[in-house]
C-alpha cells in the first residue's frame, strides 16, 4: 500500500495495490493533478518492474479530478496494456476517449461499466420525465402576461437606430387625433410608464406565487466517502469499524413540495402588491394624459405657427400690391417718391416677418416630430387648422367633483394609501403563528435498479417570540407613510381644484378674446380698403395705408393668438378633469 500526501495541503492522492483474480489492481483516490501525476507514474513503473508481463488495472472510481497531464499518463498506461476502470460521467468519458471506444461491448472495461451506463439511462429517463411535467399555474400566468389593461395598450418594443435605414419618402399628413394616437404608441415617456406598470404586474404575480404550493423535482447521482471518526467522535468508540466508509454511490429521484397553509403576512403582501399595481396603472394613465396634453399643446402651437406664416404671406402680398400701386402712381406723376419709399420699407418689413414666421413653424414641426418619436428625416404636415368651437361654459363645482373622480393622480394616491395600510396589517399580522407543510417523495438507493420509495412530510407551526422591536418599528413606519400620503392627498386636492378653476377662467377669457379679435379683423380689413381707395384717389398719401396695414397685422396676430389660447384652454380644462384621452384620442 502506498499513501502519498503533502503537509499543509488538502489535496491528497491515495494509491493502494491489491491482487484480484490474478490481476494486480491500483486503486487511486483523490485528485490526479499536478505533482500527484508524477507520483502515480512512479508507482506504475515500480509495479511494471516488479511484475513484468503481468496484467494490471487502474481503478479510478475514487478520483475526483483529472487534469491534462493525468490524461496523458492514463493514455500511456492504456497503451502499455493497463486496464482503466472509471465511475462517474466525467471519468467514464475520459476513459472512453483514451480507449477510443464508441460502440457497445468492445472491451472488458465497457462490459464492467454496463451497470453504470444503465444508471445513466435511468437518469436521462427521469430528466425527460420531469421536463415534460406541466408548469404550475403561476408560471403559466407569468409567462403569458405580455400585456396589461392600461387603456387597451401593450408595451411593444420599437426597433432602435431609426436612422440606420433608408430615409422616409413622402410627406406625412397628420390630424390632431392621428398625432395623439401616434404619441400613445411611440412616445418614449408613455412607453416607459407602461413598462413600469407591466413590472408591477409581475411583482403581483411573485407575491401571489408565495401563497401557492411550490413543487420541485430533482434527479441526483452522487458519490460519498464518510470520515467515521469526524462524524461520531474520537478514536475507539466503535471498535472494529474503519475510520472511513466509502466511496459509495447514492441515487435519488423524486419531487418535493413546500406549501404555506396559514400565513396572513403572505396574504397582506399580496394585497399590497395588488394595490401597488393599481397605483402603477393609474400612474401610467396619468403619464399618458400628460403626454397627450404635451402633444395637443405642441400641435396647437404648430397650428399657430402655420397660421402666422399664412398671415405673413397675406401681408406680404398686400404690401407688394400697395408698393406696386405707389410706384404706378409715381410713374403717372400723381404720387411722390416718398410714398413709394414708404411702401417699399413696409414691404421689406413684412418679408422679414415672413422669414421669422417660417423659421418658427419649422422649429415647432420638429418639436412635434420629437414628441411623436418619428424619424427626424420624416417630413410632416398638419391636416387641421386653428378653429373656434363654441361649447357651453362648465360650472366650477361639478368640474371639481368630476376631476376628483377621473384624475389618475388622485386614483394613484388612493391606491398608495391602501398599499400602505396593507403593509401596516402585514407588520401587525406577523405576530401571529403561521402553518406550513413540507414534504418530499423519492426513489433512493445506490443504483436506480435497487432504489426504494421513500418519503418525508412535515407540518410546522412557527410564531415569533422576540423580534427586537422590529414589528413595532414596521407598524410605526407604516403609520408615518400613511400620514405622508394623506398630506400629499390634501395638497393634490387643492392642486386639482386650482387647475380646474384656472382652466375655466382661461377658457372664459379666451372665448371673449376670440369674439373681440374677429371683430378687430373685420374693422381692420375695412380700414385698409378705405385707406387704399383714398390713396388711389389722391386725397391722401400712403401714410394712412401704412397705418392701416399695421392695424391689420396686429388684428391678425390677435386673432391667431386668441384662437390658440382658446384651444389651449380647452385642452387644459380637459386635462384638469382627467378627460384628455377621451376627448382627443378618438
Amino acid at each position: 500500500m502506498h499513501i502519498l500526501h503533502q503537509t499543509g495541503d488538502i489535496s491528497l492522492l491515495r494509491i493502494t495495490t491489491e491482487q484480484k483474480r490474478g490481476k494486480l489492481v491500483l486503486s487511486v483516490e483523490g485528485r490526479l493533478a499536478g505533482q500527484w501525476v508524477a507520483a502515480l507514474e512512479q508507482c506504475w513503473r515500480d509495479l511494471r518492474a516488479s511484475s513484468p508481463g503481468g496484467k494490471f488495472s487502474i481503478n479510478l472510481c475514487g478520483v475526483s479530478f483529472i487534469d491534462a497531464a493525468g490524461k496523458v499518463l492514463l493514455k500511456e498506461i492504456h497503451s502499455q496494456g493497463g486496464h482503466l476502470l472509471a465511475e462517474g460521467c466525467l471519468n467514464q468519458a475520459i476513459v472512453r476517449e483514451i480507449a477510443g471506444e464508441r460502440g457497445a461491448d468492445k472491451s472488458g472495461a465497457e462490459s464492467e461499466e454496463a451497470p453504470k451506463s444503465k444508471k445513466k439511462s435511468h437518469i436521462i429517463f427521469y430528466l425527460i420525465f420531469f421536463s415534460l411535467l406541466p408548469c404550475s399555474p403561476a408560471v403559466r400566468a407569468q409567462s403569458s402576461s405580455a400585456t396589461i389593461a392600461t387603456g387597451g395598450q401593450s408595451a411593444t418594443p420599437r426597433p432602435h437606430g431609426a436612422l440606420s435605414g433608408a430615409a422616409p419618402t413622402g410627406v406625412l399628413q397628420l390630424t390632431l387625433n392621428q398625432a395623439v394616437s401616434l404619441a400613445i404608441k411611440q412616445n418614449p415617456t408613455a412607453q416607459i410608464a407602461l413598462i413600469q406598470a407591466l413590472q408591477a404586474v409581475q411583482d403581483k404575480n411573485v407575491a401571489r406565487a408565495a401563497l401557492l404550493p411550490e413543487v420541485d423535482a430533482s434527479v441526483k447521482e452522487q458519490t460519498q466517502r464518510i470520515n467515521v471518526r469526524a462524524q461520531f467522535g474520537g478514536e475507539g468508540i466503535f471498535p472494529g469499524i474503519p475510520t472511513a466508509l466509502g466511496p459509495f454511490p447514492i441515487f435519488s429521484a423524486g419531487p418535493s413540495i413546500v406549501a404555506p397553509v396559514f400565513d396572513l403576512t403572505l396574504w397582506r403582501r399580496y394585497q399590497t402588491s395588488q394595490n401597488t399595481l393599481d397605483a402603477s396603472r393609474a400612474n401610467s394613465l396619468s403619464t399618458r394624459e400628460q403626454v397627450i396634453l404635451l402633444v395637443v399643446s405642441q400641435y396647437i402651437g404648430t397650428l399657430r405657427a402655420v397660421a402666422d406664416v399664412q398671415a405673413s404671406r397675406s401681408r406680404v402680398d398686400l404690401a407688394q400690391a400697395l408698393f406696386d400701386q405707389a410706384a404706378d402712381l409715381q410713374k403717372e406723376g400723381v404720387g411722390t417718391g416718398i410714398d413709394t419709399l414708404r411702401a417699399n420699407v413696409e414691404l421689406q418689413n413684412e418679408k422679414q416677418r415672413l422669414i421669422e414666421a417660417e423659421a418658427d413653424r419649422e422649429r415647432s414641426l420638429f418639436g412635434l416630430s420629437r414628441l411623436l418619436n418619428l424619424d427626424p428625416r420624416q417630413v410632416i404636415e398638419l391636416g387641421d387648422a386653428l378653429g373656434f368651437f363654441d361649447t357651453p361654459q362648465p360650472e366650477v363645482e361639478p368640474s371639481i367633483e368630476q376631476a376628483l373622480g377621473d384624475r389618475q393622480e388622485w386614483k394613484s394616491l388612493n391606491s398608495q394609501i391602501k398599499a400602505a395600510e396593507s403593509e401596516k396589517k402585514e407588520a401587525s399580522d406577523s405576530r401571529l403563528p403561521n402553518l406550513r407543510v413540507d414534504g418530499n417523495w423519492a426513489y433512493l438507493g445506490t443504483h436506480p435498479n435497487d432504489a426504494v420509495s421513500t418519503y418525508t412530510f412535515t407540518a410546522s407551526v412557527n410564531m415569533p417570540v422576540f423580534t427586537g422591536g422590529r414589528i413595532h418599528a414596521e407598524i410605526v413606519r407604516s403609520n408615518l407613510e400613511i400620514q405622508l400620503l394623506q398630506q400629499q392627498q390634501d395638497d393634490l386636492r387643492n392642486s386639482i381644484a386650482l387647475d380646474v378653476k384656472t382652466a375655466l377662467i382661461n377658457l372664459t377669457s379666451a372665448r371673449n378674446e376670440v369674439q373681440v379679435a374677429n371683430l378687430g379683423i373685420k374693422l381692420s380689413t375695412e380700414e385698409v380698403d378705405q385707406a387704399r381707395d383714398r390713396f388711389r384717389a389722391g386725397v391722401a398719401n400712403n401714410i394712412e395705408v401704412i397705418q392701416a396695414q399695421d392695424a391689420l397685422a396686429r388684428a391678425n396676430d390677435n386673432q391667431i393668438a386668441a384662437l390658440y389660447r382658446f384651444n389651449q384652454a380647452r385642452a387644459d380644462y380637459a386635462r384638469s378633469i382627467g378627460q384628455m384621452e377621451k376627448l382627443y384620442a378618438k
